[in-house]
């Protein structure tokens, strides 16, 4: 069986231009790929490409797939027609206990109790007594946060991605910050691992719809307002199998995913009842994600600002005093960013002198009970 590159996409994060690889961060996996529909007569599979997230019609013909294979279904964001290909040597196990240096200043076990099975892999779950994973992976910080003091969680996103921006996250900033992975790369597993075991808190990137798709493109399986339910529902375990560990999900682009009730309420509604944390990333003032997650009693977080909107080292000081002045007047509030090396390196100064300005860095899940009464 030949050898191939599958471009899973173009991502267009911010910082894919600082990515430490010759492909600009660009995210990619090494497999063996048949196209379950076109088997030739020698038995040798044919290799399509699937750089193009929309895929070819489907056909009636079943895959075929083998032990240590995988069947991805392409499904074409306008018509939901599908195709179905087979990827091999795909690595879907359960991450275990880790027992290198990754991780160790902190558990990185994965719960079976707490994982579902899917066509794509395991997937969260609640557990049967009602205990979630939302509780079972929160940060030893989040129980240990003083009250008394105003307190600010920060997400940094776009992880997974580019090896060197992801380890200067995990090596530089506070275990008490909140990493997002994005839902591509090679190695997701190994670095969620490892942003476990260094005391992070993790939470996995969404890419959804924007007003302009297709012009901006989040992603491959981006979930789209002109999918049925069903197809979004099976876009989101293919992300959710991705890694495991998480506290919750966030939103990737999304505007108009957001704000469109009937395609986020399914998908809302799936998160919850898994017992995962819902953030809002803040960046739409269209988003009906609020209302929608408080009728449904799911737990929900909407940042405040986007602290590197402007990716300059006065601007994100700015950012990030503008936010102190949230927290000192409401108690908590909730800052993202994106992996640039100048928005870790603004972060880290920063977060090393906030407290002697009474100022308590938290991980999300230490300010939810709190934010959901407000």
């Amino acid at each position: 069986m030949g050898g191939g590159l599958l471009a899973l996409a173009t991502i267009v994060f911010v910082w894919i231009h600082v990515a430490d690889d010759l492909r600009g961060g660009e995210p990619f996996v090494v497999a063996g790929i048949e196209n379950a529909t076109a088997k030739q007569k020698s038995g040798t599979a044919a290799a399509p490409s699937v750089s193009n997230p929309a895929g070819k019609p489907e056909t009636n013909e079943a895959p075929k797939t083998q032990a240590g294979s995988q069947t991805v279904t392409i499904i074409d964001g306008k018509t939901g027609a599908r195709q179905e290909v087979v990827i091999h040597n795909i690595d879907t196990s359960i991450p275990a206990i880790s027992s290198n240096a990754d991780a160790a200043s902190g558990s990185s076990a994965i719960d079976a109790r707490f994982l579902e099975a899917s066509r794509h892999g395991p997937i969260p779950r609640m557990a049967s007594d009602g205990t979630r994973p939302l509780d079972v992976y929160a940060s030893a910080d989040a129980t240990a946060a003083d009250r008394n003091m105003a307190r600010i969680a920060i997400i940094v996103g776009g992880l997974g991605i580019g090896g060197a921006s992801t380890a200067e996250a995990i090596a530089k900033l506070p275990s008490s910050i909140t990493l997002a992975f994005a839902p591509y790369g090679a190695d997701l597993s190994r670095w969620a691992t490892r942003a476990r075991g260094s005391g992070h808190e993790i939470l996995l990137q969404l890419p959804m719809e924007p007003f302009d798709y297709p012009d901006n493109d989040p992603g491959p399986r981006t979930l789209l307002t002109t999918l049925q339910s069903d197809q979004n529902l099976d876009r989101l375990y293919w992300m959710l199998s991705r890694i495991q560990g998480y506290v919750g999900v966030t939103n990737y682009m999304g505007a108009r995913f957001t704000s469109t009730e009937k395609a986020i309420s399914p998908v809302l509604r799936d998160i919850g009842r898994r017992g995962l944390l819902y953030v809002d990333d803040g960046s739409s003032p269209r988003s009906v994600v609020a209302q929608i997650a408080d009728s449904m009693k799911s737990p929900f977080l909407r940042a405040d600002l986007l602290i590197d909107a402007q990716p300059g080292s006065a601007e994100i000081d700015a950012a990030l005093a503008k936010l102190e002045m949230l927290a000192a007047e409401r108690g908590i509030a909730i800052g993202t960013a994106t992996a640039l090396p100048v928005s870790i390196e603004r972060i880290a100064r920063w977060a090393k002198a906030a407290e002697t300005r009474g100022i308590r860095i938290v991980p999300l899940s230490a300010i939810l009970p709190k934010a959901k009464q407000s």
